[in-house]
Parts: C-alpha cells; sequence; structure tokens
C-alpha cells in the first residue's frame, strides 16, 4: 500500500492505463483509446480526469460485472466510457480496444460487457494473427429528424441542403446512444468539413446527440464516414464504432441493402488515421454487429 503524508491509501489514484487504436492494425490508423482494466476503488470524478489526462477521445474503465450479468466467470465485466469531458453511455471503439486487451492476456473468446446502455457482447476471434472483436449492438431503433433540427445542423457544418443525398434521407440512429446521420451527395462534400464546434455542440446536447454521423455512399455497401464529435470535447472522431452500430441500424430500418448484409466503413481518412469497420446485418436479428481490429500504441 502507498500512503501519503495523511495516512491515506493512494494506491488507486494511479492505475495503469493502456493505450490502444482500435479498428486498424497500425498504431497511427484508428481511433485511440485508454482502457483501465482495474478501475476498482476510482470514482466518477477520478475516471473523468484520468479521461482528460489521456486525451483521447474515449477511456474505457473496467470493474466487476453486476450481479445477474452472466456470461463466463472472469470474462464479464462493467464498463464505462468518459471522454475528456463527460461519461459517454457507450463507445464502440474503446469497446473493441478493451476487447482486444483481454484478449492479448486471456485468450481469444466470448466477454460480456455491462454498459449504461445495456449488455453488450463481444466475441474475439484470431484471423491470421490479428486479434478481430465483434460487439453486438443493444437493441436499435431510428426516428425522424425535425426540419428545424436539421437546418440548425446544416447551419452549424455550414453545409448547403443542397449538398446532401436524396436517396439517404437524415434520421436519428440509436444503438446505445444517438447519432444524426447525415448524407453527403459527394466524397468532396464530406472531406471539406469545417464547422462551428459550439453551435454543433449546443444542438448535439438538445438533442442528447453522441456524433454526427457523416457519410458518403461509394457503392451498394460501402461507405466513408466522419464524426463529429464535439460534446465530448473532440473536433472530429477517427472511427467510431458505436456510430457504425446505429448507421447498421439505418441502413436496415431504410431498406439501403437486402439482408444478410454486410458494410464496409472507412472512417479516418480525412485525418490522416485510417480505419475499416466492418457492420454486419443478420437475418432475424436487429441488432448491429460491429468487428474491428485493434493495436497497442507504444
Amino acid at each position: 500500500m502507498t500512503e501519503n503524508n495523511t495516512g491515506q491509501d493512494t494506491s488507486r489514484t494511479t492505475p495503469e492505463v493502456l493505450r490502444y487504436t482500435a479498428f486498424s492494425t497500425d498504431p497511427k490508423g484508428g481511433n485511440p483509446a485508454g482502457v483501465v482494466l482495474d478501475a476498482t476503488g476510482l470514482d466518477d470524478a477520478a475516471q473523468l480526469a484520468i479521461a482528460a489526462e489521456v486525451g483521447y477521445s474515449e477511456t474505457a474503465f473496467l470493474t466487476p460485472p453486476p450481479e445477474g450479468l452472466g456470461g463466463e466467470p472472469g470474462r464479464a465485466f462493467t464498463i464505462r466510457f468518459f471522454s475528456p469531458l463527460a461519461e459517454v453511455a457507450f463507445c464502440g471503439h474503446a469497446t473493441v480496444a478493451t476487447a482486444v486487451a483481454l484478449a492479448e492476456r486471456s485468450g481469444p473468446g466470448d466477454l460480456l460487457f455491462a454498459t449504461q446502455a445495456g449488455p453488450v457482447p463481444v466475441t474475439v476471434r484470431e484471423e491470421s494473427g490479428v486479434l478481430q472483436a465483434t460487439l453486438t449492438s443493444v437493441e436499435p431503433h431510428v426516428t425522424d429528424v425535425t426540419d428545424a433540427d436539421l437546418a440548425e445542423a446544416l447551419a452549424a457544418l455550414d453545409w448547403p441542403a443542397s449538398d446532401l443525398d436524396p436517396a439517404l434521407p437524415p434520421r436519428i440512429a440509436f444503438a446505445g446512444n444517438n447519432h444524426l446521420v447525415l448524407a453527403a451527395a459527394t466524397r468532396d462534400r464530406l472531406a471539406r468539413l469545417d464547422y462551428d464546434f459550439d453551435r454543433l455542440a449546443a444542438l448535439m446536447r438538445r438533442l442528447d446527440l453522441t456524433t454526427l454521423q457523416l457519410v458518403w455512399r461509394e457503392s451498394e455497401s460501402v461507405f466513408h464516414v466522419r464524426d463529429p464529435f464535439p460534446v465530448g470535447g473532440v473536433v472530429e472522431d477517427p472511427a467510431t464504432g458505436a456510430a457504425a452500430a446505429a448507421f447498421g441500424a439505418y441502413a436496415r430500418a431504410l431498406n439501403l441493402v437486402e439482408e444478410p448484409a454486410t458494410l464496409t466503413l472507412h472512417q479516418g481518412h480525412d485525418l490522416g488515421r485510417p480505419g475499416l469497420l466492418t457492420v454486419e446485418l443478420r437475418a432475424g436479428d436487429a441488432r448491429s454487429h460491429v468487428t474491428g481490429a485493434a493495436t497497442v500504441i507504444d
């Protein structure tokens, strides 16, 4: 035990923070996440402070599972996610990073995480020497966005309405948290992202949005995506598993693809951190299944 001059135990004030990037096998790609495998004894303020110090879009914190969660002993956990500014109910890339970190220590297989959004099963498999984690989302849903809220979002982005793809109408999609899906008509429109940070953050807080899922459709099942994340104190998320899961629900609701289907999402290229997210839509299963790799950041 480590004590300070008041005799208080300070051994839990500096837990080990692992650093992984998710949805890439290259440490310079994907989305970085902090991972604390044992957050026992850390209160909300301590977790938020650690996340702020790490500075990534999210850091994940593991503690023992709640009673009745189920799952294999030693492979079930409570997981919480903190951005530098606030707690987030669900974070896909930090879930993938955490699952791979656990698999490197305990072997591939099934994991079960209790999140604020609900239970999230994850399966980790080794494919050609690479650990790939597949998370299964909570039950998703898709709702309309009002004309006034859409107009405000476009104003904050400085996007004219004519730059939207009419074949992919705006919707709010949920698969653990809410994401406003806006489809750009061209790849060039998606590439030119320079938005009003405070104005968009205010709208997102009012609508309880975690990110905007900005997309451009390259082909029937291939999309390029970007995710502004001002409510988390981050201009843009390089690879967003939660938004990918929500987008799977969007694609299903709008009948963009025929089930079963696999969507390929390219994200982070415009930031110089390319990542690859795969979204599987299974027949008879309303949930989204999001797969990606993760690797240690040295």
